[in-house]
């Protein structure tokens, strides 16, 4: 099964709460969550990966 990464980001004025990225099995290892923008505001720089 694909791996899953919930993320939220932290930036001020952004109401994203929290997302849920789905990888494929060709997703190269190591993709972590500095290789996604937040879909909400646009920026990366807030994003963190959430221990659920």
């Amino acid at each position: 099964m694909p791996k899953t990464l919930e993320v939220v980001c932290t930036r001020d004025g952004c109401d994203l709460d929290m997302m849920e990225l789905h990888y494929r099995y060709s997703m190269p290892d190591g993709t972590g969550v500095e290789a996604f923008s937040c879909p909400y505001c646009g920026e990366s720089g807030g994003l963190e990966a959430l221990e659920v």
